[in-house]
C-alpha cells in the first residue's frame, strides 16, 4: 500500500508519498481551511500515486476526526470531508502523536513538540495517548505562551529556561522511560534535559506511515450497480390444525323399563270338600 502523510503545522504543511526520495511543503498560516488544505496538497502531491492518506493534524482528534479548530490556523476543518476530498481512505490523528509514533522505540514515551505552539503526546507499551497540555495554566498564562513560537521570538535566553522547566514538571508528574524533544525549535535547545533525545522533524513521516503498517491495500468500489435486493418473503406461517372438538355424545336416553305385566294369578279352584265319610250305622248295635 502506498501512503501519502500530510504533515500540518503553523507555518508549513509538508508531504510525502511511499517510495518518493525527498519531502514537498507548502505554507500555512492563520488563514488556511481545510479546503485550501486539500486543494493545495492535491496539487503539490501531483505525479505520485497513492491509496491512502495519513493526516497529523495540530488539534484535539476523537474517532478519526478532529474536533476542535485549530488556534493557529483558519476555520473549516471540524465536520470536513477529508475523504471525499483526497477520494480515498485517510487516517487523521494528532501531529504531536504522529511525530511521537515516528520515533518511538518501545516502552513509556513521552513526546513534546516545540514549533509554533506546544504538541505533546505518549505511547505507553505500544498504545498511542494523544494529549492537549498546551493550554494548561503555566505561570501567568499558559505553556504555550512561554515555550512557543512568539516566546522563542521575544527572548532566547527565557524561553530555553522555561524549556526546561517544563519538561521537568511534565516529566515528574507523568513518569516517562523515554523523552523526545521534537519540533522546528527543539534543535535551539542547546542544553538537554536529564533522559531526554531529540527527535528529528522528519519523524512525522514515518509516523504517517506507521498508521498504515500491516493494513490491507484499499480496494476500489466497484461502479456497477448492484442489482436491487429482493425482498426476502416471510414464509408462511404453518397452518395449526385444530384438534376437532369431540362431539359430545348425547346421554343416552334411559330406556324407560316396561312396566312388569302383572301375573294374573289363576283363580284358585275351589277344593272340592270330599264328602264327609258317614259312618257306617253299625248294625245290630246300640246306638249313642
Amino acid at each position: 500500500m502506498k501512503v501519502l502523510v500530510i504533515d500540518i503545522g503553523g507555518t508549513h504543511v509538508k508531504i510525502l508519498a511511499t517510495g518518493e526520495p525527498a519531502e514537498r511543503r507548502m505554507d500555512s498560516g492563520p488563514e488556511l481551511t481545510a479546503d485550501q488544505m486539500a486543494a493545495g496538497v492535491r496539487a503539490l502531491a501531483r505525479g505520485w500515486k497513492y491509496d491512502a492518506v495519513a493526516i497529523g493534524y495540530p488539534g484535539p482528534v476523537a474517532r478519526n476526526k478532529p474536533v476542535a479548530e485549530p488556534h493557529n490556523l483558519g476555520a473549516g476543518w471540524v465536520g470536513y470531508d477529508y475523504e471525499k476530498a483526497f477520494d480515498c481512505p485517510v487516517r487523521i490523528v494528532n501531529d504531536a502523536a504522529m511525530q511521537a509514533l515516528g520515533g518511538y522505540q518501545g516502552g513509556k514515551l513521552l513526546f513534546l513538540g516545540f514549533g509554533t505552539g506546544l504538541g505533546t503526546a505518549m505511547i505507553v507499551d505500544g498504545i498511542v495517548v494523544p494529549m492537549e497540555l498546551a493550554h494548561l495554566p503555566y505561570r501567568k498564562a499558559t505553556f504555550e505562551d512561554y515555550v512557543g513560537q512568539h516566546a522563542f521570538e521575544k527572548n532566547e535566553r527565557k524561553w530555553r529556561k522555561h524549556v526546561a522547566d517544563v519538561v521537568a514538571r511534565l516529566s515528574a508528574a507523568l513518569e516517562p522511560e523515554d523523552v523526545v524533544l521534537g519540533g522546528g525549535n527543539a534543535v535551539n535547545i542547546h542544553d538537554l534535559p536529564p533522559n531526554c533525545r531529540l527527535g528529528a522533524n522528519t519523524n512525522a513521516f514515518p509516523g504517517g506511515f506507521r498508521l498504515w503498517a500491516g493494513a490491507a491495500p484499499a480496494t476500489p468500489k466497484p461502479k456497477t450497480k448492484t442489482a436491487p435486493k429482493q425482498k426476502a418473503k416471510a414464509a408462511p406461517e404453518p397452518k395449526t390444525k385444530t384438534a376437532p372438538k369431540p362431539k359430545a355424545k348425547a346421554a343416552p336416553k334411559p330406556k324407560a323399563k316396561a312396566a312388569p305385566k302383572p301375573k294374573a294369578k289363576a283363580a284358585l279352584k275351589p277344593k272340592a270338600k270330599a264328602a264327609q265319610k258317614s259312618r257306617p250305622v253299625a248294625r245290630g248295635g246300640k246306638g249313642k
